[in-house]
C-alpha cells in the first residue's frame, strides 16, 4: 500500500513539471496517418521537448546517471532489454520518475515497472515494436558498459 502511494506521489510530482507533448498541442495530432485502424507510430526518437528545461535537466543529468550507477544487470529480450536494479525506496522512486519522463521523450517504448516477490529484484523494462530493441542498445550505449 506504501509503495503504491508513493508511486502516486511522484507521479504527481514529476507531472507539476512535465510540459504536454506535443501530441497534445497540436490538433490533430495523434491521429492515425493512414486509414481506420491505423495507429500513428511517433519516429525513433527522443523528443527532448516534450519536457520541461527543469525536467530535461533532471531526466538527462540527474536520474540517467543515477540509474546507470545502480543498475545490476541487463536481460535482452526479443524486443527489448530490461534493466535490474536493487529493491530500496531511493531506487524505486528514481525509477519510476525516470519512466514517467521517458514516456514523454520516448513515446514508442512499452515502458514496465516491475517488483519481483518475496523482496526480489526491481526491473525496468523497454520494449516496443521492430527497431525498438536497436535503439535502446544504440541511445543507452552507457548502461551496457560495466
Amino acid at each position: 500500500m506504501s509503495i503504491m502511494l508513493l508511486a502516486l506521489s511522484i507521479a504527481t510530482v514529476s507531472a507539476s513539471f512535465i510540459k504536454p507533448s506535443s501530441a497534445q498541442t497540436r490538433p490533430g495530432a495523434g491521429a492515425s496517418n493512414g486509414g481506420p485502424g491505423q495507429k500513428h507510430e511517433s519516429p525513433f526518437a527522443c523528443d527532448r521537448l516534450a519536457l520541461t528545461s527543469e525536467a530535461r535537466k533532471r531526466h538527462f543529468d540527474e536520474l540517467g546517471p543515477a540509474l546507470r550507477a545502480r543498475k545490476k544487470s541487463i536481460r535482452e529480450l526479443s524486443d527489448g532489454f530490461e534493466f535490474e536494479f536493487p529493491f530500496d525506496r531511493a531506487t524505486f522512486q528514481l525509477v519510476t520518475e525516470w519512466a514517467a519522463g521517458e514516456h514523454l521523450c520516448c513515446p514508442f517504448f512499452d515502458i514496465d515497472v516491475r517488483l519481483e516477490r518475496e523482496g526480489g529484484a526491481l526491473w525496468l523494462r523497454l520494449t516496443g515494436r521492430e527497431g525498438v530493441k536497436q535503439f535502446v542498445r544504440a541511445d543507452f550505449a552507457s548502461w551496457f558498459q560495466r
